[in-house]
């Protein structure tokens, strides 16, 4: 193609090239119907319950929020689950079916962080169906759902009150369990970044690199896609600039409300798009030895962001400056900075400091490279041995 030709800058660059044919790769978009952002924005809970009509309100909460629910002003006679755990498994979920069978619920409120958010969508479409859980693990098995779901996240992290996928633990079989269904998407979300304030500085770190994994992750996968890699890299600038601030203090407003929009565009990247290695590979950390799901994440972010960078150096370079890092081409150097900028936050970034046994390592690995539908959309295949490797170098 002759230098003078109006295509010619696409050529030099690969990168942009293969993303813009993605542009004709159909996607589709879900969001929550109605979307409320904002400090103060907690009040439209108490507007919403009332405009539907609801008389029985479930909250679905971990025992911290679970004291607090009185600040959602729900009408009518309100219950809590107030047990759900950091890593969600089947008992957890099911208690809180058994719970929603007995109340019949009109509106189910998830109050909390990711996990409550998932278990709130389960409870929605499996508290009126006697359809048992293995039957809906996958995509779009949900039959419907016929109560109300309100999303209300109060920690920055997942992005789950945006999406459609809600993951438990099976403890037979330690593995996440993913269920996918356009009918677990909330009616209304409710983003109000004065609910994370008083999130602890260690659980602000983890779960801001978290979402920044989402975005991340999506931005570099294999289906990426024009439309998402917007909210991708907006997400990635914004953690780079706000996530140290709210670190630093808690009582920083500005700070909490970018992290809280960064979590929401993490939350839209995993719909379309989803994860990839940098997930599949933190899984194994949570199911078999209990570390939280941000904080695994934001060990293995570094790995897999180095590990890639070879196959979208533009992308990941393009990543580095989002995070005000040096953007040189270099997986070394990029391992170094974003490894740097994890640590500066105050994470520990060794699984031996975080109760993970050295000869665990190969099944990790084994369960790790066996998460196909996250791993096979990673830009660079990524085997076994390799991901061993990454777990030696995080010990």
């Amino acid at each position: 193609m002759p230098s003078g030709s109006p295509l010619a800058f696409l050529h030099p660059n690969h990168e942009f090239e293969r993303t813009m044919t993605n542009a004709f790769t159909p996607i589709e978009f879900q969001r929550p119907t109605i979307l409320e952002f904002g400090n103060g924005t907690i009040g439209a809970a108490a507007r919403f319950a009332e405009r539907i009509g609801a008389r029985r309100p479930l909250v679905i909460s971990d025992p911290f929020n679970a004291r607090r629910v009185d600040m959602l002003a729900l009408p009518g006679a309100v219950k809590v689950f107030g047990e759900v755990k950091p890593e969600p498994d089947l008992p957890n979920l099911e208690k809180a079916v058994a719970m929603a069978k007995d109340v019949k619920p009109d509106l189910v409120v998830g109050f909390g962080g990711g996990s409550a958010m998932d278990l709130a969508k389960l409870v929605a479409v499996m508290c009126t169906s006697d359809v048992p859980f293995a039957d809906i693990v996958g995509p779009e098995k949900v039959a419907g759902r016929s109560v109300a779901l309100m999303q209300i996240p109060t920690t920055s992290g997942t992005g789950s009150e945006a999406g459609t996928r809600a993951l438990v633990t099976d403890p037979v079989s330690q593995n996440k369990q993913a269920v996918q269904s356009r009918f677990m998407l909330a009616d209304i979300a409710i983003v109000d970044p004065d609910l994370t304030m008083t999130v602890p500085k260690e659980v602000t770190a983890a779960t801001g690199v978290d979402a920044l994994a989402h975005c991340v992750e999506a931005y570099t996968s294999r289906k990426a896609h024009p439309t998402i890699d917007l909210y991708a890299l907006e997400g990635a600038r914004l953690v780079g600039r706000y996530l140290e601030r709210a670190v630093a203090d808690g009582g920083d407003r500005e700070a909490r409300a970018g992290l809280a929009l960064a979590s929401l565009y993490g939350g839209y990247c995993l719909g379309p798009v989803n994860t990839t290695a940098g997930h599949a590979v933190a899984y194994p950390l949570g199911t078999r030895h209990h570390v939280a799901h941000g904080l695994a994440c934001a060990v293995i972010f570094p790995h897999t962001l180095a590990f890639n960078m070879p196959a979208v150096e533009a992308k990941t370079i393009a990543v580095l400056q989002a995070l005000g890092l040096p953007e040189k081409g270099d997986p070394k150097l990029a391992f170094d900075a974003t490894y740097g900028f994890c640590k500066n936050l105050g994470i520990e970034m060794r699984l031996s400091a975080l109760g993970v046994p050295r000869d665990d390592l190969g099944v990790m690995a084994d369960e790790a490279h066996a998460i196909r539908r996250l791993l096979d959309n990673n830009p660079r295949d990524l085997g076994r041995d390799a991901i061993l490797n990454m777990y030696e170098i995080a010990f």
